[in-house]
């Protein structure tokens, strides 16, 4: 039953893309067995009759494009025989840092257990704590980013309503009115049409305090132990939009893609609370809330898997042609944002946002493996399609086309990652007395930087480094210097074509 349900979830039970769009490739890694993986892998001609690819395109013989099929074939099978025990895992550990958290750490744990005092965590609670909260376990703003310094505040702000919108909603609910003392708006869990189940964690709420107010949108992104949305990220299945080129179909599906109409402009709302999509449910809150307060901005934000979400959402609302709403955006802030779509899809997303002066800034911190997937190719798969505020090991700035080793499994890049992930460990017990205690980190987010050692890249995707990134690296000049000019390239090198 559980098999079933992860291979409803991957998408590769769902009705065929071929009822909403012409053009897609489809990977369905439940029909293919290790040794049609190699088989695959080996022969130039084994696509043509796999039947774990779906395709409307003649796949090229090139030995490259199937390396990179393979390895996403591979990782998604892998999470299909293991996702039971990975999630099992997780809730444990979730559990367990919860009971330390709740019962003032592991010795007082014990002798609790004992006295039978043990305080239960309840998952529902605004004291529960994700894992990823775990990690790191910051929940204040920093109050020495002035609002006034409009870029950077609002940086900070959307990175901390990323990290935020991974835990329950009390939790959310909590930090937004009580440490922030803003607006709490809303907390969803939007529908998935192709899981048949909610899957996209949202949080909304307004700086009221901001001049002009600013509501912002925060799409949760991958929780660590989720089999599922793992296997989102790693998938190279991709839909083409008429118009607009071709995007990442697990993205997409997230965002509200409808089964048999794929992006109509409009539909009639469901009946059914708990099954709405996020696409049209945000904008239809953001319609309503903007028409009320019109001098109001907003802003889309989100980390990893979030961050992809976001800048779908502008693509949507760009091919939809929502002038006045993309007029209200004020910005769309991605951390460790995975890539969405092709050239054509860049291209076309390129002209929309300097058509509609929309400022689109695209963090990425070292050797973060998710910005580096899925795999930038020329021709099929995916590239990203803006500058990158790239940041070092010191979290100094630098913007460029594209982040070092854009694919990550270059042989040139494989000392320079491991000799960053010793300094992001090393760096995790001093960097409290070179920049103050709220940098200190916790022992999980130690030790997960000592798993970084083994996988360098997997550490530095952490909202810890992306929420430091804000707060310590500066920013460039005509950034710092604008508040009316938007999607800026000034001081970017040559491109290399």
């Amino acid at each position: 039953m559980y098999v079933y349900h992860l291979l409803h979830c991957f998408g590769v039970m769902a009705p065929n893309e071929r009822q909403f769009c012409d053009h897609f490739l489809l990977l369905k890694p439940e029909e293919a067995s290790f040794y049609d993986l190699v088989r695959f892998l080996l022969f130039s001609d084994y696509s043509e009759t796999s039947g774990f690819l779906d395709f409307t395109e003649s796949l090229e013989a090139d030995f490259w494009r199937r390396w990179y099929i393979f390895n996403s074939l591979l990782v998604q099978k892998l999470l299909l025989l293991y996702g039971k025990p990975l999630v099992l895992i997780g809730n444990m550990l979730e559990l367990w840092l919860n009971l330390l958290l709740r019962n003032g750490g592991f010795l007082k744990l014990f002798f609790k257990f004992f006295t039978g005092e043990v305080v239960l965590p309840d998952p529902s609670s605004a004291t529960f704590t994700s894992v990823v909260g775990c990690l790191d376990g910051r929940v204040e703003l920093d109050k020495s980013i002035r609002q006034d310094d409009h870029i950077k505040y609002n940086a900070s702000l959307a990175m901390m309503a990323s990290k935020l919108s991974y835990e329950n909603a009390e939790f959310v609910h909590t930090i937004i009115r009580d440490h922030w003392n803003m607006e709490y708006l809303g907390f969803y869990n939007f529908w998935n049409d192709f899981r048949g189940q909610p899957s996209t964690q949202t949080i909304m709420f307004q700086d009221t305090k901001n001049n002009p107010n600013l509501i912002v949108v925060g799409f949760s992104g991958t929780h660590p132990f989720d089999p599922i949305a793992i296997g989102i990220d790693v998938d190279l299945s991709w839909i083409e939009l008429e118009g607009v080129g071709k995007a990442h179909s697990g993205f997409m599906k997230a965002l509200g893609l409808q089964k048999d109409k794929g992006w109509p402009k409009e539909i009639e709302k469901r009946s059914d609370p708990q099954q709405q999509f996020a696409y049209y449910e945000i904008r239809s809150k953001l319609r309503e809330i903007l028409q009320k307060n019109e001098s109001a901005k907003f802003i889309i934000t989100g980390h990893s898997l979030g961050g992809a979400l976001a800048i779908l959402f502008v693509t949507i609302l760009a091919m939809h042609e929502e002038a006045w709403l993309l007029e209200k955006l004020e910005g769309v802030y991605t951390f460790g944002q995975p890539r969405v779509g092709n050239k054509q899809f860049g291209d076309y997303m390129n002209q929309k946002l300097n058509e509609n002066n929309v400022r689109y800034l695209r963090y990425v911190y070292c050797n973060d493996l998710v910005p580096r997937v899925p795999y930038d190719d020329d021709s099929i798969f995916f590239e990203h399609f803006s500058p990158v505020l790239y940041y070092n090991v010191y979290y100094n700035e630098k913007v460029l086309w594209e982040e070092p080793n854009k694919n990550y499994f270059s042989l040139l890049w494989v000392i320079p990652k491991y000799l960053n992930a010793v300094l992001e460990l090393i760096r995790s017990f001093i960097i409290p007395y070179i920049k103050g205690s709220d940098y200190k980190e916790s022992w999980l987010m130690k030790m997960f930087r000592v798993f970084g050692l083994i996988i360098p890249g997997l550490a530095a995707h952490s909202p810890q480094d992306y929420v430091n990134v804000t707060r310590l690296g500066s920013l460039p000049l005509d950034l710092q210097n604008s508040h009316g000019h938007r999607n800026s390239k000034v001081g970017l090198p040559k491109k290399s074509q």
